[in-house]
């Protein structure tokens, strides 16, 4: 075999080689309106850079930082999603590693004693044989493209796999701050209960001194005595809660909060970065949820290739280079030089099965466009219905302020009256009541508009880095 034949021969394998019979990837057309249904204020840079604007600037307040920061170092769930990502890298290289051939040395000694009645020289003989050898042993050539497409799936699911961790992350970060945030609105429930609580108890016991005296009547004794308790049962029921609220933020995160990080009251904090996302739903296509699906329907689409390929030749090659001879001393003398080729074609005529495993990898590709539409819908909805919620949450917010405020008054004037002999008690304690709910109403709508934000900048895909 001349160098030129040889050469010829090489650059036909990689040539060849480099050919896939994978049909050619396009994007499916996103099934979702191109803008939302809401009204939004944003453009469609302000949107685009969502994804891009790190979860340590959109989540503003320090305490906060630290704690997601101990989340992303703690949390199993995203350590396991890590794990995944580099057992798929691993699987990739492995399929990679297959269009090179996998080269060995090999040493073999054989010695064999033959009768005289099996002895071609008709005495008995003893023979002997010594082998060094370099080579590679059922090397396929991929001139198909069938281990090119293989590699390619596995490439895209790695991707698949990094896109899913980033989406776990995305998951954790939100999470831990819903977390964080609902552990403030309680604490900070618990301090409004306990000064209704005193505030009751104060109550009690000037209404008490006007009963001894003869100035109020004992109802009015029992029931601001009702009120004290009730207001003891709710202490007692949100100190639980926050215990528990405690807890699962400890969960999130891995390991126990440390105390001085956690939150005391929710009208503290400003722990977000206002987001004002554009009219444009083509940011979606940038969400790692559908990126990882996007990714597996490309490895889908690689793998009908694959299918291809199969009914086509399959060729290896087996070959070695060495020294031969038939005793030790002369392995690696003068003239024992030994060399082998051994190419083999494999040609299917009839495999049926080759026909129905092609047939299984079309269906496979419509089953990747169709969850790959249906995570674009997904996400789709998801941020219309927050956008949506947004919207009402604004003007939740200012009628909930406003009855607040209206109802202080009344509390003030109320309790006033009272103190004149104008009115009785129990007005007061409607109006009491009425004040406690309200306030409770305007932390539960902080905590919504809070949350609503976080979840926001999550199904924009903020947060993966």
């Amino acid at each position: 075999m001349t160098c030129r034949t040889l050469s010829f021969l090489v650059f036909s394998i990689i040539w060849l080689s480099g050919c896939t019979l994978a049909p050619e990837y396009v994007r499916p057309e996103a099934p979702v309106p191109e803008a939302w249904s809401v009204d939004t204020q944003g453009t469609a840079d302000e949107a685009s850079r969502v994804s891009e604007l790190n979860w340590s600037q959109f989540y503003t307040e320090k305490r906060l930082q630290q704690t997601i920061a101990i989340a992303i170092e703690n949390n199993r769930d995203l350590r396991v999603a890590s794990l995944n990502v580099e057992r798929a890298r691993a699987y990739y290289r492995i399929q990679r590693a297959e269009l090179l051939p996998t080269i060995g040395t090999t040493g073999k000694a054989y010695k064999e004693r033959v009768p005289a009645d099996l002895s071609s020289t008709g005495s008995r003989m003893t023979t002997e044989e010594y082998r060094a050898e370099l080579g590679a042993s059922n090397w396929e050539i991929d001139f198909f493209g069938r281990i090119r497409s293989l590699s390619q799936s596995a490439l895209e699911e790695f991707f698949a796999t990094q896109q899913a961790r980033l989406s776990a992350k995305i998951l954790l970060v939100s999470e831990t701050a819903k977390a964080y945030l609902t552990l403030a609105a309680d604490r900070e429930n618990l301090e409004l209960a306990r000064e209704t609580l005193t505030s009751q108890q104060e109550a009690r016991d000037l209404i008490r001194l006007r009963y001894e005296v003869g100035v109020a009547p004992e109802l009015d004794l029992r029931q601001v005595q009702t009120q004290v308790d009730a207001a003891r049962v709710t202490v007692a029921r949100l100190t639980e809660v926050v215990a528990r609220d405690v807890n699962a933020l400890n969960m999130l995160v891995g390991t126990s909060v440390p105390t001085e990080l956690l939150p005391q009251s929710l009208s503290d904090l400003t722990p977000v970065h206002k987001l004002s996302p554009s009219t444009s739903s083509a940011v979606l296509l940038n969400h790692p949820d559908i990126l990882q699906a996007e990714n597996l329907l490309k490895a889908a689409n690689a793998n009908i290739g694959a299918a291809r390929a199969a009914l086509f030749p399959r060729i290896s090659l087996t070959t070695s280079v060495g020294t031969a001879s038939s005793e030790l001393s002369g392995l690696f003398e003068s003239g024992s030089g030994a060399w082998m080729f051994s190419p083999h074609i494999a040609l299917p005529i009839f495999d049926p099965r080759a026909w129905v495993a092609l047939r299984v990898t079309r269906v496979e590709r419509e089953i990747a466009v169709a969850q790959y539409e249906r995570a674009i819908q997904a996400a789709f909805r998801e941020v219309a219905d927050t956008l949506a919620r947004r919207n009402i949450i604004v003007d939740q917010m200012d009628a909930q302020k406003s009855l607040v405020a209206s109802t202080e008054v009344s509390y003030r004037i109320s309790r006033a009256r009272y103190k004149k002999g104008i009115d009785i008690y129990l007005n007061v304690l409607d109006v009491q009541r009425s004040l406690h709910a309200a306030q409770q109403g305007l932390i539960t709508i902080r905590l919504a508009d809070l949350v609503n934000q976080v979840r926001l900048y999550a199904v924009l895909g903020g947060g993966s880095e």
